[in-house]
């Protein structure tokens, strides 16, 4: 997504980005907190020149766990002395290569299964701190529903059955049955997904998998 005033500079821009296999789309800050579920973006490009209140937009996206790159002139960035929350700065004018480049590191950084953020979609789980939010809100895991849940998002769309995730969260030292995965995930249901989010699917007669285009 880009946040700016739509202008010939934005829609070169676009152009470039879809050339490297980016969707994009352009919108205004206004209402923003409707726009981002329905958009459901992986990185917001801000144009902080265009925009009347970017720190605001900043913090919203911060809140979301959304990567945002800050486009702006080099004495807008001066100006700013450090108080706008992006994760980075291009300055203007930029090579669109160097843009993408930041951007594709910035997503790596923030999907990837090694990295301290998981994020997909509205789902973000703080490895460094123990900590999952939805949509902004943090949710209180037990132990085991966080590090079940943490385990499957690190391997997005793979199945698992219920006698490997006892293996890999639980343990060799666990000796209960396999239906207290179904306990731990059915209460992980509870506490994460609602009518608009849906992570964990079930697969009938085999066990569990983590659903990326939640």
């Amino acid at each position: 997504m880009i946040l700016a005033e739509e202008n010939e500079d934005i829609r070169q821009l676009m152009t470039e980005l879809t050339r490297y296999n980016f969707t994009c789309s352009v919108s205004d800050a206004a209402g923003i907190d409707e726009q981002l579920p329905a958009q459901n973006p992986d990185l917001v490009l801000l144009e902080v020149n265009s925009l009347a209140d970017a720190g605001s937009v900043c913090r919203t996206l911060k809140q979301r766990n959304l990567p945002t790159i800050a486009l702006a002139c080099l004495e807008t960035i001066s100006s700013l002395n450090g108080h706008l929350e992006a994760d980075d700065f291009i300055v203007k004018p930029y090579d669109p290569r160097e843009l993408v480049a930041r951007a594709k590191r910035l997503l790596h950084r923030n999907t990837g299964s090694n990295a301290e953020v998981i994020r997909y979609g509205d789902l973000s789980i703080d490895t460094a701190r123990c900590e999952v939010s939805v949509a902004g809100h943090r949710k209180m895991l037990t132990f085991k529903e966080y590090e079940l849940l943490k385990f499957l998002a690190s391997n997005p769309g793979r199945v698992f059955t219920r006698d490997t995730l006892l293996d890999r969260v639980w343990g060799d030292d666990y000796f209960g049955g396999d239906r207290t995965v179904d306990v731990h995930v059915r209460r992980l249901r509870s506490k994460i997904e609602d009518s608009g989010h849906c992570f964990i699917g079930t697969v009938r007669n085999i066990g569990y998998r983590f659903s990326r285009n939640s």
